[in-house]
């Protein structure tokens, strides 16, 4: 369990309550003095499935469960237990912090998602992270798609200190990119966070979009970007499976923040996308708040979405 903020568990796991309640309702409705037979495995399954955490982790909960418990009686404490544990297993490898090279500076890190994560809002909750830890942002606003990001990616330039690089709606991302890493190169700066639009009605422009970018960076320093950062919404439950399959063949996506967690029932298709991609789960969005853009622990999640307290 993570120490750090005092409280931070309990914030989480009221983030957290509307997918807890979601499968910890069932279980209790499922469990109540009833033994562990193949039925009540079958029930398990479904109520694990349809809370978005798939069918794989759905498995392999009652597999742990028939090894254990089978044809014995059990109560909804040792459910929660057990889907706990296996829950903590699979994120476990996947929760890492998003580490910045000093050695690369600046740091170039590539955010991209579809419009509406929350992708340009969880760049400037990062860029306050990184500058609260004393090191020095470039902000890039290369989704020109949106007037909105534009601007919104400014005012957390003005919060945080950091310089944000812009041009007008319609401009070629590319460019913004570009002059963002000189801009960031000229200054010294630890970190260059480049912010992208997220059209995927058309894929192909998408991609044809990201490639530029990626390349044009790689003019400035070969090995730009280091990290390319894709946010989730946690609200879209199994799309985002589909999402990170989209991203994936568009850049070398690197790692995964997950917003949006406080405002669902879903957010159990983060322990779905662990199980399947393993990329590593950098941030977790559990609120509208500045610091509620957390650094993913695996046990803290598990125990809170399991509603279980040990």
């Amino acid at each position: 369990m993570s120490e750090g903020k005092p409280g931070l568990f309990s914030r989480l796991k009221a983030g957290l309550s509307r997918t807890a309640n979601n499968v910890t309702s069932g279980v209790t409705a499922v469990f109540t003095k009833r033994k562990l037979d193949a039925a009540a495995l079958e029930e398990l399954e479904d109520l694990l499935i349809a809370a978005d955490l798939g069918p794989a982790v759905a498995n392999r909960v009652s597999g742990r469960l028939a090894a254990d418990r089978f044809d014995r009686e059990v109560d909804e404490t040792e459910i929660k237990a057990a889907l706990a544990d296996v829950v903590t297993e699979i994120l476990e490898p996947v929760a890492k912090p998003l580490v910045i090279d000093g050695a690369k500076r600046p740091h170039v890190i590539l955010v991209v998602g579809v419009n509406g994560t929350g992708k340009t809002t969880t760049i400037g909750k990062i860029a306050h992270n990184l500058a609260a830890d004393g090191k020095t942002v470039v902000l890039a606003a290369a989704d020109t798609f949106r007037a909105a990001a534009i601007e919104q990616l400014e005012i957390w330039g003005q919060r945080t200190g950091a310089t944000v690089v812009r041009r007008d709606v319609g401009a070629d991302p590319a460019a913004v990119a570009y002059e963002g890493l000189h801009q960031a190169q000229a200054e010294g700066a630890d970190v260059l966070l480049v912010d992208t639009a997220g059209r995927l009605q058309n894929k192909t422009n998408l991609m044809d979009e990201l490639a530029k970018v990626v390349r044009v960076l790689g003019k400035l320093d070969a090995d730009a970007p280091h990290d390319c950062l894709l946010v989730l919404d946690a609200t879209t439950g199994q799309n985002a499976l589909r999402q990170v399959e989209v991203f994936a063949e568009v850049c070398n996506v690197t790692g995964l923040a997950m917003t949006k967690l406080d405002g669902t029932a879903r957010g159990g298709v983060l322990v779905a996308l662990a199980e399947r991609f393993a990329l590593p789960v950098h941030f977790i969005g559990i609120g509208e708040g500045i610091d509620d853009l957390q650094p993913f622990e695996a046990e803290d999640f598990a125990r809170a979405i399991a509603g279980s307290t040990g």
